[in-house]
Parts: structure tokens; C-alpha cells; sequence
């Protein structure tokens, strides 16, 4: 929880808001860093069922247990990582911890949030080792998808609470858009690469004319309060990056993709190597909309066509990586330990995170700066409405993925009392979750598909 101190002729709320006349000061860096290692450390080994899944721990560890942000605040940051290129939740660990501890923090984060699928993917990777049949996890595993997916909804219901009617409008026709999209065996996979991105421009363009109506549908605009830089420029600091150095990681991030593009063009018949692989991985990373789910298909004709790893290989990895903790992405590192060894694996990670994790950097001085002004107010509301119906388009892809008998209805049933009636944080619901399914899993019992 932030404590932000006050003086003698003012004070500062919870979230760093600070009130007429205060003096600002803050904790020193060094315990908000402490607080980041102390919050992130266990998060990359329960953090299972996916990248939406992903949003509902880190909002419940973050909103609600350690209290580092608002409501408003950890949503905005959602719908920016929801309209960058990237791994969502992994834009989101990065935000949050930077608006914690800075640069250093956020960096920390992420890496305690990698690591443990990291290692695994690495591992088996280089050993190409089949582990998990995609058809058959071991038991011990069977339990911890429909926890997480528990855990989803929880957010999803929270997410709802802060949405205006025509909030909940939007959010419904984002995600009945995404379910169509994802549900339909005649629609190409592919088009939410540019499907999503236009929801969340248009979803922001409605709002930002709606908020110059006399009459506005939307009450978000009028109702929000002042936020953590209405008064005070203390997160600002707090994240450490000026807004010239924000410009410049942006064009990094442009120069280094018209390199990969360049490279592309100019070894048309080379098919392989150290270079090709990072050329591959950061371009697809530059472009992949939607989180880890799209992953599968952007990368299959990459690697697998080339002739880098077999089909077989590439699905085995991918298994593994929804069997595992942290983000999808680092699937990337059981490809290219496949490929070419641990350095490969390295590569191929630093690859397909680095375009995610450089623009997630790049808008954060922008975001800390502007989220105050009214159009800038105005377009964030949009961005968060329609991100909103995608969290609830996934509650009802994954539950019927994930929930497919009676064993893991129940296991889905006890994480989500757990999280909602008896407020466990989530690392206890996913444990509880997955030893109820292990159980039931091990005594095959409520094994009957639905």
C-alpha cells in the first residue's frame, strides 16, 4: 500500500492524490522497490490460465490486496497494454511495477514474472523434451485452468462496476465481436490482428466526440475524479522517465523494426541463423494484437514452414506453454531452444517480448502526464470500455476450454467461492482450485466429458 507522508500543512491520500497546500514527499525508493520484489516473486509461479487470467491476480494483488493503484488507474493501464503490440499482462506487470518503483522496478517485475515458464520452456526446448500430451496433462495440472478461470470472472465482475450504460454497450459489442471471431470455423483467426486494434480506435473516437456533446451519453467523463498528477507530479517521478526519453525509446523501437525489415529483405534466400530468428521474433512481436493466444498461428508458418522445428515439435512447445505459469510468450524460448540451443532460446525471447515491453516504457511518461486532460481523459474511457469486453469475451472462451467435466467444474466452483465469498488471495484459490481437480483427477472421478 502506497504511504505516502504527509506534512504539517497538507496530506496525500492512498494513491498519491495529494490535497491542497501539501508538501510532497514520498517512501524512499528503496522500500517501494522492496515492495515490487516482495509482490512479484511468488506471482511468476501461480500466475496459470493465460493472459486474461493474468489480469484478474495481478488486479486482485494490486488493487485490491497491496492497494498500488485505483480501479481507474489499473484499467487505463490495461486498455493501453490492450492497444499496444505485446503480451497484455506482461505490459501490465511492467506498468504497474513502474509506477511503483520506476524503470528498475518494472524491469525486476517483468523478469520475476518470465522466469519460472522461462527456465521450463528454455529447458525443454534444448532438450526437446515431450513432456505434456496437449491431449492428456497430468493430473497434477488438471485443476489449475479452471481455477484461474475462476478467478477471471472475479475481474471481469469488478471490471463491470466502473462502466456506464453506454460503457456496458460498448464492452458488449467488443465482446461479441471477439467471440464470434474466436467461435466461427469459417472466420480467419488472423483478422483480430486488425480487428482488435480498430474496436479500441473506434471504441476511443466515439467517446472522445461523445464527451464534447452538450449532453454526453456516457457519465464517465463528468464523474472520474482527479487522479494521481491532478495536483502533484509524484507518479511522474515515481516512473522516472521524462517525456523526451519516453519520444526516444518510441523511435528505438521504430528504428529497430526498419532494421528487421531491412535485414528481411536483404537475405530473402538465407533461412536461418541467430539473426533470422531475433529479425523474426521482433517483427511478429511488433504486430501481435489479442495477447499469446495469437501466437500459435503467427509463428507456425514462421518457423515450422522454414523448416527451423517440426509441427509436431512447435505444438508440444506451445502445450507445454499453457501448462505452465507466466505469460504465452515465453513460448518464443522453447522455440528457439529448439532451434538453436540456450542461445537461441534467449534470443528468440528477447526477440518477442522486446517490442511490448519497449512501447509499454515509451507510454508511460505520456500516460502519467496526461491522463488528466479531458480528451486524453475522454480517449483512455474509450480504450477501457472496449478492453473491458474482451475480458468477458474471454471469461466465455476459456470457461468452455477449460471447464469440460465434472472435476474441473468443481475445481473452477471452489477457487471462485474462495476468491469472492472468502476473499483468498489468489495464489491460495489457484492452489485450492488445482488440489481439488488433482484429487478428482487422481481418483478419476467426474471424469465424463460435457
Amino acid at each position: 500500500m502506497i504511504t505516502t507522508k504527509s506534512q504539517q500543512d497538507g496530506s496525500y491520500d492512498k494513491f498519491g492524490v495529494s490535497t491542497p497546500g501539501a508538501l510532497e514527499t514520498d517512501e524512499p525508493w528503496i522500500s517501494r522497490f522492496t515492495d515490487v520484489l516482495r509482490k512479484f516473486w511468488s506471482l511468476g509461479f501461480i500466475a496459470f490460465g493465460g493472459p486474461q487470467a493474468h489480469i484478474a491476480i495481478l488486479r486482485d494483488e494490486l488493487v485490491v490486496k497491496a492497494e498500488w493503484i485505483g480501479e481507474e488507474q489499473f484499467t487505463e493501464l490495461f486498455a493501453i497494454g490492450q492497444g499496444l503490440p505485446g503480451p497484455t499482462s506482461t505490459q501490465l506487470v511492467v506498468s504497474c511495477a513502474t509506477s511503483r518503483a520506476g524503470p528498475v522496478g518494472g524491469v525486476v517485475a517483468l523478469l520475476m514474472w518470465n522466469m519460472p515458464g522461462l527456465i521450463v520452456q528454455t529447458t525443454c526446448g534444448v532438450l526437446v523434451t515431450s513432456f505434456i500430451d496437449p491431449d492428456d496433462p497430468p493430473f497434477y495440472l488438471a485443476g489449475l485452468a479452471p481455477a484461474a478461470i475462476a478467478l477471471l470472472f472475479k475481474a471481469a465482475y469488478g471490471f463491470s462496476g466502473q462502466l456506464d450504460k453506454l460503457g456496458c454497450t460498448m464492452a458488449l459489442v467488443s465482446c461479441i465481436v471477439s467471440v464470434i471471431i474466436a467461435g466461427d470455423n469459417v472466420i480467419d483467426k488472423g483478422v483480430c490482428q486488425w480487428v482488435y486494434p480498430l474496436l479500441l480506435v473506434l471504441g476511443s473516437v466515439f467517446c472522445l466526440i461523445d464527451s464534447k456533446r452538450e449532453n454526453p451519453f456516457g457519465t464517465t467523463y463528468t464523474k472520474a475524479k482527479p487522479g494521481w498528477d491532478s495536483d502533484s507530479d509524484l507518479t511522474f517521478k515515481r516512473i522516472g522517465i521524462p517525456l523526451w526519453v519516453g519520444a526516444f525509446i518510441f523511435l528505438l523501437w521504430a528504428a529497430v523494426l526498419a532494421g528487421c525489415l531491412i535485414i528481411r529483405a536483404a537475405t530473402t534466400g538465407e533461412k536461418g541463423g541467430y539473426l533470422a530468428l531475433f529479425e523474426t521474433m521482433f517483427r511478429v512481436g511488433s504486430i501481435i494484437f489479442g495477447g499469446g493466444q495469437v501466437v500459435l498461428p503467427m509463428l507456425y508458418g514462421e518457423v515450422v514452414d522454414t523448416g527451423w522445428i517440426s509441427s509436431s515439435t512447435f505444438y508440444q512447445g506451445f502445450a507445454l506453454a499453457q501448462s505452465l505459469p507466466g505469460p504465452l510468450f515465453n513460448f518464443s524460448s522453447f522455440v528457439g531452444g529448439a532451434y538453436l540451443g540456450v542461445g537461441g532460446a534467449l534470443i528468440a525471447y528477447l526477440g518477442l517480448f522486446g517490442p511490448g515491453v519497449i512501447l509499454i516504457f515509451a507510454m508511460m511518461p505520456f500516460w502519467s502526464k496526461m491522463r488528466h486532460i479531458d480528451w486524453f481523459k475522454a480517449v483512455l474511457v474509450g480504450l477501457a470500455n472496449t478492453a473491458i469486453g474482451f475480458v468477458f469475451a474471454a471469461c466465455f472462451l476459456m470457461y468452455q476450454n477449460a471447464v469440460t467435466s465434472a472435476a474441473s467444474s468443481t475445481a473452477f466452483a471452489v477457487a471462485g467461492v474462495m476468491a469472492m465469498v472468502y476473499k483468498y488471495p489468489a495464489p491460495a484459490c489457484i492452489f485450492g482450485g488445482g488440489v481439488v481437480g488433482a484429487l478428482l483427477n487422481l481418483a478419476e472421478l467426474g471424469q465424463k466429458p460435457y
